[in-house]
C-alpha cells in the first residue's frame, strides 16, 4: 500500500512555507519602506525607522525629537503591511513543524514507499536514532535550519519591534531561499528548484527495472543509517551546529537594517546579546562534534581538520572576533567598520559553508559531505545574492560610518582588542584558504584551464603549523588585553604586567620540567598558555569581589587557555602503548605497510582468551558481544542465532546478566544486530581488572566501520580501537577432516597442538540434548597444550531412541571442532574427527590520552564565560529597549 496522502500533505506545506516566506518578505520590505501606514491620532512619536535623508550626514543616530504634551492620548501606527508580514511568518513557521510533522510521521512508521525513509532508515533503528536520520539527508538538514530560523525570527517579531520590519525583511528573504532549497518543483522536465523530502522511491528511480512490472512495490527495509551516526551525539550535536547556523543570521539581519536606515552604530547593542549566544551555540555545537569524532572516529583524536569540521569552524573564528570589535565600536571607526564587515562576513561564510558541503563540490575531499542532489547551482544563486546585496549595501552606506579625528594609541584597550580581533580574522582565512582548494580548481576548470592544486598531503600538520602560532598570539593577547580593559594599566605603565609575567614563568617551568619538554613550539605554547590562565585568574578575582556579573570575559578566557593547554597535551604528548614487540608483521596490506611500517608496528595481534602484555597491561582478547535491546551491558554473540535480514535472534541459553533472567532458552529477543563488539580484559599491575568493548561493523556499503571504547580517568584517557578482524556475518571455514584413533592416555596432534584423551566417562547429561531413561551417552576428556596453558574438550557420543548423535565441541581459543566418530569396545580405540579453522582474533590499537578532560572542562568554562556574557548583555538590552534607546 502506498500512504500518498502523507506526501502530498507534506509537500502542501513545503510549498505554503516557501509562499509565506516570499509574502512575509515583501510586506516587510513595503512596511520598512514606509509603505501603508495609518495614523491613528494628531499626536504620533517619530516613525520607528530612520530612512535615508532624516539624519543630517556623518550622524550615527537619529535625535528623537520632544513630542508636545497635548494632552491627547497617543495610540501607535498602524501599519498594514506589517500586520501581514507578521501573520505571513507566523503561518510560515507553521507550515515548516507541518512538514518536519509529515517527515518524520514518515521516517517513524517506516514508509519506504518514499526515498528519503528507504535511503536513511530502516527497521532495526531505535527511536533515537530515527530522530538523528531525519537529519542525515539535505533536506532534513535545511528542514532543521528552517525550523531555528523561524523560532528564533518568532522570538525577534515579539522582543524588538522598533527594528522588525528591516530585520525580518532579511529574515524572511533568508526564509524564502532556504524554503526553495526542499521544493521539488521541475519546470520544463530540466529546471529543477530544490530537493522535496517527500518523492516516492518509484519518482526518485524511476528507471529500476521493479517499478516496471510493479509500480506499487515497496521495500520491506531501508538502507539504514550510517553507523557512524549511530551515536547519541548525532541525537544532540545536529540541532545544535543549525541553531548556531540560524544564530548568526540575527547580527547579519541586524547590521544590514542598521546600515538600511543609516544608523551603523545603533544596531549592535541589540545585536551583541544575539552575538554571544551565537559564539556560545555554535562553539558547543563544533565541540560536540569533536566529541563525537573522539568516541566514534577511529583516527585517535577529536578533530581532524577536515574541510568539513574547517567549514564550520571558520565562521565561529570570525564571529568571535566580529564580538570583539563590537565591543570597541562606541569609541574607534576602524573597530566600527571591521565589525560590520565581519558580522556580515560571519553569516556569509555560513552560506559558503552550506555551499561546501552540499554541492559536491568536496567531492572525496570529506568524508562528512553531501553527495550532489543537483542544487549546486541553486546553492551558488543563493550564495551571490547575499554576497553581492550585501557588498552593494556596504559600499552605498560605507560613507556614513563616521571617522575617528585620532588613530587609536597603542596603549588603549581597543587598540588590543582590535589586533585580537585581527588574529582571529588571520587564523580563519589561513584554513579557509587551504579549504577551498577544490572550489579553485573548479573555477580554472571552468574557464579552460586544468589547475594542479591539491590540498595538503598531510592536511594535520599543515593546518597545526599556522594555528598554532595565532592561538599563541591570542592567548598572550587575552592577558594583556583584560588587563588594559579593566585598567590594570595605567597610562604607559606596563608594571602591572611583572607579577603575572614572573608567576608565569615559574609555572610554566615547572610544568615544561615536569613534562620533560623539547619542543619549542610547545614550550611557547605552554608559556603562552600559562600567561593566559594566570592574568585572567587575577582579573577575575578582582570582578568577582564587586560584580561577578561583570566576570564572562575572563570566565571565556580561562577556559580558552584551559583548553589550549589540553589540546597541547593530549595531542603532543599522545602515546601509542600497543607496540608490536614480536617483530613479526602483521598484515602485508598498504594501511599496514605505508608510512614504514606503522600501523604493523602499533598495533598488536590478540588471540582470543591467550594473554598478551602490552606497556603495563596484560590484555586479553575474550570474543564478540552483541547487544540485546532490552538487557544492560552485552552478550556473548554465542548466546544468540541472528536470524538473517532481521533485527531479531533465537536465544540459545538463558540470557542472565547480573542475577537477573531477562529471556529463556528458545524466546526471540529483539537485538541491535549491525554492531559487533570485542571484549578486551585489561589487568592492572596491581591486579585491578577492567573491561573495553571497541566496537566494529561491516557494513555492506562503507566496508569495515570501527569505533572506539574509551576508559576514562581524571589524568588521562586510554583509547582502545580494533583495526582489523576477522568479518563478524562470514561463516568459518573449516578444513577437510581428519581422523584419529586413540586409546585413552594416547596423544595427538591437533592443529599443531598437542592433544591427550585422559579418559571417557558416561554422562547422564550434555548441553542441548535431553536423555531418557533407555538413552546412553558418553564424554571424551581431550586435553590439549598450547604455550599459555591447556584446554579440556568434551566431545560426546549419544546413542537416542536406537540413533546415535556425535555432537561437536568447538574450542574458539584453538579453532578446532571435535567430533567423537566410533567407539571400538574390542580394541578399546576411539575414534575422533577433527575440523581446524582460523582462530579468532583482533588487531588493536591503543592510545593514553594525558589530559585530555582539561580540554573539556576548558570548554565547558568557555561557554559558561559566554553564557554570563549573554545575560549581561541582553539585560543592558532589554534596560534600553524599555527606554525606547534601542
Amino acid at each position: 500500500m502506498i500512504h500518498e496522502t502523507i506526501g502530498q500533505v507534506g509537500h502542501f506545506f513545503v510549498i505554503l512555507s516557501f509562499v509565506t516566506a516570499l509574502v512575509a518578505t515583501v510586506a516587510y520590505l513595503l512596511s520598512a519602506l514606509g509603505k501603508g501606514q495609518a495614523l491613528q491620532a494628531e499626536a504620533v512619536s517619530e516613525p520607528e525607522l530612520a530612512y535615508a535623508g532624516e539624519t543630517s550626514r556623518g550622524s550615527v543616530a537619529t535625535k528623537r525629537p520632544k513630542q508636545a504634551n497635548t494632552g491627547k492620548a497617543t495610540l501607535p501606527a498602524r501599519d498594514d503591511w506589517r500586520s501581514l508580514a507578521r501573520w505571513a511568518f507566523y503561518v510560515h513557521g507553521a507550515a515548516i513543524v507541518g512538514v518536519i510533522v509529515c517527515l518524520y510521521y514518515i521516517v517513524y512508521n517506516h514508509y519506504f514507499e518514499y526515498h528519503y525513509a528507504w535511503s536513511h532508515s530502516s527497521l532495526a533503528l531505535p527511536v533515537q536514532y530515527m530522530i538523528s536520520c531525519f537529519w542525515e539527508g539535505q533536506e532534513g538538514s535545511f528542514l532543521l535550519w528552517l525550523f531555528w530560523n523561524a523560532f528564533l525570527g518568532v522570538i525577534l517579531i515579539n522582543t524588538n519591534k522598533q527594528w522588525e520590519a528591516p530585520m525580518m525583511t532579511v529574515f524572511a528573504l533568508v526564509q524564502a531561499f532556504l524554503a526553495s532549497m526542499i521544493l521539488g518543483v521541475v519546470f520544463g522536465g530540466t529546471f529543477k528548484i530544490g530537493s522535496s523530502p517527500f518523492l516516492l522511491l518509484r519518482e526518485a528511480m524511476p528507471d529500476t527495472p521493479i517499478f516496471a512490472t510493479d509500480p506499487n512495490f515497496v521495500p520491506k527495509d531501508g538502507n539504514g543509517l550510517n553507523p557512524l551516526l549511530q551515536n547519541y551525539w548525532m541525537v544532540i550535536h545536529p540541532p545544535t551546529l543549525f541553531l548556531g547556523y540560524a544564530l548568526t543570521l540575527v547580527p547579519f539581519a541586524y547590521c544590514i537594517a542598521g546600515l538600511w536606515r543609516n544608523q551603523p552604530l545603533e544596531w549592535i547593542r541589540p545585536a551583541l546579546p544575539w552575538t554571544l549566544v551565537g559564539g556560545l551555540i555554535l562553539g558547543v555545537g563544533i565541540m560536540m562534534g569533536g566529541y563525537w569524532a573522539y568516541e566514534t572516529l577511529n583516527f585517535g583524536g577529536y578533530w581532524n581538520w577536515d574541510p568539513v569540521e574547517n567549514s564550520v569552524y571558520v565562521p565561529w573564528l570570525v564571529l568571535v572576533a566580529s564580538l570583539h570589535t563590537m565591543l570597541i565600536a562606541r569609541k574607534s571607526s576602524i573597530g566600527l567598520k571591521t565589525t560590520v564587515i565581519l558580522t556580515i562576513s560571519t553569516f556569509l561564510l555560513i552560506l559558503y559553508s552550506t555551499f561546501l558541503t552540499r554541492s559536491g563540490i568536496l567531492g572525496n575531499a570529506s568524508v562528512h559531505s553531501f553527495t550532489d542532489l543537483g542544487l549546486s547551482g541553486q546553492l551558488l544563486v543563493y550564495m551571490l545574492v547575499f554576497v553581492v546585496g550585501a557588498v552593494l549595501i556596504m559600499a552605498r552606506k560605507w560613507k556614513v560610518i563616521p571617522t575617528d579625528a585620532e588613530e587609536a594609541s597603542i596603549y588603549t584597550k581597543e587598540f588590543w582588542l582590535f589586533i585580537g580581533a585581527t588574529t582571529l580574522t588571520l587564523a580563519a582565512f589561513q584554513v579557509i584558504a587551504t579549504t577551498s582548494i577544490p572550489v579553485y580548481n573548479k573555477i580554472m576548470e571552468g574557464f579552460g584551464i586544468i589547475s594542479n592544486l591539491a590540498l595538503p598531503a598531510d592536511q594535520i600538520a599543515h593546518y597545526n603549523k599556522f594555528q598554532v602560532w595565532f592561538f599563541i598570539i591570542i592567548a598572550i593577547l587575552t592577558g594583556v588585553g583584560q588587563y588594559l580593559w579593566w585598567r590594570k594599566v595605567e597610562g604607559r605603565n606596563w608594571t602591572a604586567l611583572t607579577t603575572p609575567g614572573i608567576i608565569t614563568l615559574l609555572l610554566s617551568a615547572g610544568i615544561i620540567v615536569v613534562a620533560k619538554m623539547s619542543n619549542p613550539i610547545y614550550i611557547v605554547l605552554t608559556v603562552a598558555s600559562v600567561f593566559a590562565l594566570v592574568t585572567n585568574g587575577t582579573v577575575l578575582w578582582g570582578i568577582i569581589r564587586g560584580n561577578y556579573r561583570l566576570s564572562g570575559g575572563a570566565v571565556a578566557h580561562i577556559g580558552m587557555a584551559l583548553m589550549l593547554i589540553g589540546i597541547l597535551f593530549s595531542a603532543g604528548y599522545s602515546k601509542v602503548i600497543s607496540i608490536n614487540n614480536s617483530g613479526i608483521p602483521i598484515s602485508k596490506r598498504d594501511e599496514f605497510t605505508k608510512n614504514n611500517n606503522q600501523e604493523n608496528k602499533e598495533n598488536v595481534l590478540l588471540w582470543i582468551n591467550q594473554p598478551e602484555r602490552m606497556d603495563k597491561f596484560q590484555m586479553t582478547y575474550r570474543g564478540q558481544r552483541i547487544e540485546i535491546r532490552d538487557v544492560p551491558g552485552y552478550v556473548p554473540r554465542s548466546w544468540v542465532t541472528v536470524i538473517e535480514g532481521d533485527f531479531h535472534g533465537i536465544a540459545q541459553r538463558d540470557i542472565e546478566q547480573n542475577g537477573k533472567v531477562y529471556h529463556k532458552k528458545g524466546d526471540t529477543l529483539a537485538l541491535y544486530p549491525e554492531n559487533v563488539y570485542y571484549e578486551v580484559e585489561y589487568r592492572e599491575p596491581d591486579g585491578k581488572i577492567f573491561t573495553l568493548f571497541p566496537r566494529a561493523q561491516a557494513n555492506p556499503r562503507m566496508g569495515l566501520l570501527v569505533s572506539p571504547d574509551i576508559k576514562r580517568n581524571a589524568g588521562r584517557d586510554l583509547y582502545t580501537h580494533v583495526s582489523s578482524v576477522p568479518d563478524p556475518n562470514a561463516d568459518n571455514e573449516w578444513s577437510r577432516t581428519e581422523t584419529f584413533s586413540v586409546a585413552v592416555r594416547d596423544t595427538f596432534f591437533v592443529n599443531d597442538y598437542v592433544a591427550i584423551l585422559d579418559n571417557v566417562t558416561r554422562v547422564d547429561k550434555v548441553d542441548g540434548v535431553t536423555l531418557g531413561p533407555g538413552d546412553a551417552a558418553v564424554q571424551a576428556q581431550v586435553r590439549v597444550l598450547d604455550k599459555n596453558g591447556e584446554y579440556m574438550l568434551t566431545p560426546s557420543f549419544i546413542i537416542r531412541d536406537k540413533m546415535v548423535a556425535r555432537p561437536a565441541f568447538v574450542s574458539d581459543e584453538l579453532g578446532v571442532r571435535m567430533q567423537l566418530m566410533e567407539i571400538d569396545p574390542r580394541t578399546g580405540n576411539f575414534t575422533f574427527g577433527v575440523n581446524t579453522t582460523q582462530r579468532d582474533y583482533i588487531v588493536m590499537k591503543a592510545y593514553e590520552k594525558p589530559l585530555i578532560n582539561v580540554l573539556w572542562i576548558g570548554t565547558l568554562i568557555v561557554a559558561l564565560g559566554f553564557g554570563m556574557s549573554t545575560v549581561r548583555r541582553y539585560r543592558e538590552f532589554s534596560k534600553m529597549r524599555d527606554k525606547g534607546l534601542a
